[in-house]
């Protein structure tokens, strides 16, 4: 049977990010370090051939796409955009600490969202709703490579609910630039709604098995 695989890619550096500002929905584009960080990692590694991307429309995943896939026209996904952190977009957690939201939010006190912001359900539903509309459009064009550029919260939930083997999302954290291959065969997406995740990408000198994410100069996780 037929398998389809599908590279899922980290956006890169953002001036936010090395500031450890969350910016879920601020349209923040790639820093002068994520635009060399990207061409650096084209240059030194490989990412896999695709026959389309999809992306999240924020502008440092578009930039990447199209720094990653120049030949590839990035279809933009509005529902591959990362957390909303309402009130605490373009704050860092020291900013925040006296909020009298954040304590409770940071430590995952159930029912506490960010004023104005997504709740933990609707983040997680809206991305699984998304995943599945491209999985089963993927499956009934018939292309067998595509990537996805989104943000690093997403792939972290999408893996962690979706993915074998099974992992905890704070499991799938992955630097800007790189990401996960997955592979998707419809009898198991069909069946149990998982996919398998098989490498980690771009590939080293030839080869991707996983690698641990200590290799790599990883730079915040939690802010984009």
């Amino acid at each position: 049977m037929k398998s389809y695989y599908i590279q899922l890619i980290r956006n890169g550096l953002t001036a936010g990010n090395v500031g450890g500002k969350y910016i879920g929905h601020l349209d923040e584009p790639l820093s002068n370090e994520g635009v060399e960080q990207i061409a650096q990692m084209k240059k030194d590694y490989k990412y896999p051939n695709v026959e389309a991307v999809f992306s999240s429309p924020l502008s440092r995943c578009t930039q990447t796409a199209k720094l990653i896939y120049p030949n590839c026209e990035p279809i933009l996904i509005d529902g591959f955009i990362e957390y909303n952190f309402g009130e605490f977009e373009g704050k860092t957690a020291e900013e925040l600490e006296n909020h009298p939201v954040f304590p409770d939010w940071l430590a995952g006190k159930k029912g506490v969202n960010p004023p104005f912001g997504e709740s933990n359900e609707e983040f997680s539903n809206r991305i699984a709703q998304t995943m599945i509309k491209v999985i089963d459009g993927v499956i009934q064009s018939g292309i067998t490579k595509t990537a996805i550029v989104t943000h690093g919260g997403v792939i972290m939930a999408l893996l962690a609910m979706f993915g074998l083997p099974e992992a905890s999302m704070h499991e799938w954290l992955t630097p800007g630039g790189c990401g996960y291959t997955i592979r998707v065969t419809p009898s198991l997406w069909s069946q149990g709604r998982k996919f398998e995740v098989i490498a980690q990408i771009p590939e080293i000198e030839g080869e991707n098995e996983f690698k641990d994410i200590d290799d790599f100069n990883v730079e915040d996780f939690l802010y984009d």
